[in-house]
């Protein structure tokens, strides 16, 4: 058997008799030792596991060597350690355009005025405020508002008013008429009260009565128009009202209009000759028939929620009552507060041009008395005067004989004396003067743009 084996084979199994013990290792010819040529190429050795056969065995036996016992049990892998997991980071929200621009907002106290620019990379403002209204983040009570300005497109983020987020009762219209408001009993008793067809009156009616009813429940006034049938085309809007609701003073006219269907007009045979015979013939491109819609236009007060309203396909007017009802408490109320601030800001014009009219009439007395301490002044200069001329020619009187001219000058200065003695009086007693009671044009210099004769200005 040893001639069937090479060095190399018996050392192998040699190796594999003993054990295969640590630390010793088959030499490779080409290489050397084979754990050491794993490490060379860097990398791990391969796990695996010898066992003698019986011819092995016997070899080893002949050759006096006892081989190990061997177990039949291949050697166990040591268990990989296995990393733990890593965390999975989460997925980063993607910022959109709506998200920069409301971050943006919150960061300037809800107002933005952004640079309006042209050109393929131009920034389409009007198209993000679109979006950001759509994505949903915007909150119930708010909405986003862009409009371009003078200084560029300015972008604001107001809250919505108390009135658009009121939750509104619907007002039930009845299906008869069995005790109608006096307001509607007026306007049933005109032979054709709003120019309506007859299927669409009686409706017309019930939704009037409705209307009003639910107003005076308001505490609300309501009182019939002046408009009879309905106006003509070119004025329909422009009619006076078929019956008006006052609320809170403020009075708010109601127009009912009956909606047109309009449809391509095809011209007759008459009418294709006049066209043809007539220049100044035209021929009408459509026709207009009355439809089964109703609209009310509103006039008066500061609209809020729409000046009219109409029937709608999917929204018919009896749904709209509410709206309507609020509208008309809205103007009321817009009025109310505009009369407050009128009369307010009354009163403190009042204030102003009586402040204004003091001070005026202090102006005019200092003015009235230091024009007379100047008059004084003038007067003392002029007593001095005097009387160095009256003492002069006295002396010249003395040097003169008697006779004519030495009595008119004696006669001259009696005049002189008394004259000069009141002066001096005069001069030598001083008093504050009291002015005298202005009137309009002698304040006006001291009033700026107020008007003497009234609050108001110029």
């Amino acid at each position: 058997m040893d001639q069937s084996l090479n060095e190399r084979q018996r050392a192998v199994l040699d190796w594999v008799g003993q054990g295969c013990l640590a630390g010793q290792h088959v030499q490779d010819q080409r290489t050397g030792p084979a754990e050491p040529r794993a490490r060379q190429n860097h990398q791990t050795p391969r796990e695996w596991s010898a066992h003698l056969t019986e011819k092995g065995q016997q070899h080893l036996t002949e050759r006096g060597i006892r081989p190990v016992e061997q177990s039949t049990r291949p050697p166990e892998r040591p268990a990989r350690k296995s990393a733990p997991p890593r965390p999975r980071a989460a997925p980063k929200a993607r910022t959109t355009y709506a998200d920069q621009l409301l971050e943006e907002l919150a960061a300037n106290d809800g107002c933005l005025i952004k640079p309006v620019e042209s050109g393929p990379h131009a920034v389409n403002w009007a198209s993000r405020v679109s979006a950001a209204r759509k994505s949903g983040k915007i909150p119930r009570t708010q909405e986003l508002r862009g409009y371009p300005t003078h200084s560029g497109y300015e972008i604001k983020l107001v809250d919505i008013p108390a009135w658009r987020l009121a939750e509104l009762t619907p007002l039930p219209v009845p299906a008869r008429l069995t005790k109608p408001h006096t307001v509607v009993a007026a306007l049933q008793k005109q032979p054709q009260p709003m120019g309506l067809t007859k299927p669409l009156q009686g409706r017309a009616l019930r939704i009037i009565h409705t209307l009003i009813t639910a107003t005076e429940a308001q505490g609300h006034k309501a009182a019939l128009g002046t408009t009879q049938g309905a106006p003509p085309p070119h004025r329909r809007r422009k009619a006076p009202p078929h019956f008006t609701i006052t609320a809170q003073g403020e009075s708010v006219g109601f127009l009912v209009l009956q909606e047109q269907d309009r449809s391509e007009h095809i011209p007759t045979d008459k009418e294709l000759a006049e066209a043809k015979k007539y220049s100044w013939m035209r021929i009408a491109r459509f026709d207009y028939t009355p439809s089964s819609r109703l609209r009310f236009v509103l006039r008066g007060g500061s609209p809020h929620r729409a000046s009219e309203w109409a029937d709608l396909p999917d929204r018919p007017l009896e749904d709209q009552l509410a709206e309507i009802a609020q509208e008309v408490g809205l103007r009321g109320e817009a009025a109310e507060r505009k009369r407050l601030a009128d009369q307010q800001a009354r009163e403190v014009q009042q204030k102003r041009w009586e402040a204004a009219m003091q001070e005026a009439r202090a102006a005019y007395a200092h003015a009235f008395r230091v024009k007379h301490l100047g008059e004084q002044a003038d007067a003392w200069h002029q007593v001095n005067h005097l009387t160095e001329y009256v003492t002069a020619v006295r002396d010249h009187a003395t040097s003169l004989p008697p006779g004519q001219e030495r009595n008119e000058i004696e006669a001259w200065l009696a005049f002189a004396d008394a004259h000069l003695q009141h002066l001096t009086e005069s001069v030598s007693a001083p008093k504050l003067p009291t002015p005298p009671k202005p009137s309009g044009d002698d304040l006006k210099p001291f009033l700026g743009h107020w008007s003497p004769y009234g609050p108001r200005s110029y």
